[in-house]
């Protein structure tokens, strides 16, 4: 068996259980235990590593160690660190599922990743068992309280030590121009996101055995996954782990779990400032926010009405805290995209069009690299069976982000727009390409393209262009809604909710080039302007979870 080292995630949370045994690690508040149907409360580091402990040893006797990787579909719960934490000292990496994942997307997971278990909700394992069977794999499963089933395969990395550079786990990130890519993270990935947050410092200075951090986000996204959790773990503070964000019950759950630090989406302060100003507005404990993305015209008014700051930051999943920048310092440039300035551990370089380094106020793309001899250090290992993608990201020994942004008179970074054919809808990354892989097997469809159209709530909206098979006249309304409403349920049942048009245009061609490709330029400006015409069906009302 493979001997394990103190550089692992579960090593750490161990260490913190030592320190603070009755600290509680985890509270699920009442709203979240009656979504997930088990039992409100705090769950404490002592009693979770005890149950970490036991749970390593039946992974152990299944068979299941350094090499494996098992996906968790478990959402929020308190049984995803339970399992996440009693692989990892195996040096098993986990593979968090989106429970909104639907059949195309599982089927490629199960089949890229090649997981050897899925520890999932009863109710998803007749999805995960037709996915395996799609991908032509054999693949285990069980849910959270069953004895593990006898791993298919020994541990392919049996003699090897566990340790720092590991995988921990694999997060799927959206690709720009197809499948999404899996971001292979070692031990060191986490471990540095949490000693980078637990020491930047200033507005968002962490007190150890004292923060009580909520996040609504999900731990399959590196923010709630790397970042909370790690600054949690490595500070003895609680991590109150919402099952989504709820507007309208958003501030009660503040209270309720008596939150220190919040993490937000840009959409989340722009549903809550829609509520009508109330005395209790400054009634809670919160110091600050930590997010990306507000409304830079909200911004100011939210933190003069609720009493905080929003201090917006910059990564990537591939980048970890390896190259994160943050506005956790004054001046801040509240109300203009900033996003901070760079420090010392980070180099970054901003390239024009031209090929030469931007001039101030010059939008150009943002590369980074870590300061120092590994300018890798905290990254992302590599994009798992892709190591031409890794290369082309690292060309010339930067990483590439894809981001256009522009740096001000006083050194400070400011955010443009995404260079990437990345729809960006409530903080999700959704792939144009994916889903028109999806659109164009629908019978009707001829052919599909799909881009960003501008969403007041949402910062942008998925809008498909599609030819039909069988042209359908624009004056025919109910023929076209009702086709339209197809094409989305199609979506549905196919691919996450977020990912399904909100808008269906019925053209009778697509703007391609002259090899046949879609002329992504010429469709974005077309997005900007066709809802409301009478051949686009508005169908961001059919976009709902499914059960």
């Amino acid at each position: 068996m493979a001997q394990a080292s103190t550089d692992t995630v579960a090593a750490a949370f161990a260490a913190s259980a030592e320190r603070w045994p009755r600290h509680p690690f985890i509270a699920v508040l009442r709203e979240t235990a009656g979504a997930y149907g088990i039992e409100p409360g705090e769950r404490h580091y002592g009693e979770l590593q005890q149950r970490i402990v036991e749970l390593r040893a039946t992974y152990a006797r299944a068979g299941y160690g350094h090499g494996h990787r098992v996906g968790l579909l478990l959402e929020n719960r308190p049984a995803f660190f339970l399992h996440w934490f009693a692989l990892n000292g195996l040096g098993v990496s986990v593979v968090p599922i989106n429970a909104d994942l639907r059949a195309a997307e599982l089927e490629y997971l199960v089949g890229h990743s090649e997981i050897a278990l899925a520890v999932a909700l009863p109710p998803r394992h007749a999805d995960l068992r037709a996915a395996a069977q799609a991908a032509g794999r054999s693949l285990a499963l069980m849910s959270d309280g069953e004895m593990p089933p006898a791993a298919p395969f020994a541990p392919p990395l049996l003699h090897q030590v566990i340790g720092a550079l590991t995988e921990c786990a694999l997060l799927y990130t959206s690709g720009t121009t197809g499948r999404p890519k899996g971001c292979i993270l070692p031990n060191r990935y986490y471990l540095h996101a949490g000693h980078w947050y637990t020491t930047v410092g200033g507005m968002a200075t962490l007190r150890p055995g004292a923060e009580r951090m909520l996040t609504p986000l999900p731990l399959v996204h590196m923010n709630a996954k790397a970042y909370s959790v790690m600054a949690m773990v490595l500070t003895g503070g609680c991590l109150i782990v919402l099952d989504r964000f709820h507007p309208a019950t958003w501030w009660q759950s503040v209270r309720e779990s008596r939150a220190s630090v919040v993490h937000y989406l840009g959409v989340m302060p722009s549903m809550l400032m829609k509520a009508p100003p109330a005395p209790e507005d400054r009634e809670h404990g919160v110091r600050f926010g930590f997010g990306a993305g507000v409304d830079r015209a909200l911004h100011a008014p939210f933190e003069a009405r609720f009493g905080f700051p929003l201090l917006e930051g910059w990564a990537m999943t591939e980048t970890g805290a390896g190259a994160v920048i943050f506005t956790h310092h004054e001046p801040r440039a509240v109300g203009t995209n900033c996003f901070g300035r760079e420090g010392t551990e980070v180099e970054v370089k901003l390239v024009a069009d031209h090929g030469s380094h931007a001039s101030v106020d010059e939008p150009g793309e943002l590369w980074v690299r870590h300061a120092g001899a590994d300018p890798r250090f905290g990254f992302f290992a590599g994009y798992l069976k892709d190591e031409a993608a890794t290369a082309e990201a690292w060309a010339g020994g930067w990483f590439h982000t894809g981001d256009i942004v522009r740096r001000d008179g006083e050194s400070l970074l400011h955010f443009i727009d995404r260079r990437k054919n990345v729809i960006r809808r409530s903080g999700e990354n959704i792939s144009a390409v994916e889903v028109e892989s999806v659109l164009n097997q629908h019978p009707a469809v001829k052919a599909s393209a799909v881009a960003a159209t501008p969403d007041a709530l949402r910062g942008d909206e998925v809008l498909a262009c599609i030819v039909p098979h069988e042209p359908v006249a624009a004056s025919a309304q109910e023929t076209l809604a009702a086709l339209a409403a197809d094409l989305v349920q199609w979506a549905l049942a196919r691919l996450a909710y977020y990912k399904a048009p909100g808008y269906v245009a019925f053209v009778e061609a697509l703007p391609l080039t002259a090899s046949n490709k879609i002329q992504r330029g010429e469709l974005k400006a077309l997005a900007q302007v066709l809802p409301g015409q009478a051949h686009c069906v508005d169908t961001r009302a059919l976009k709902k979870r499914q059960g």
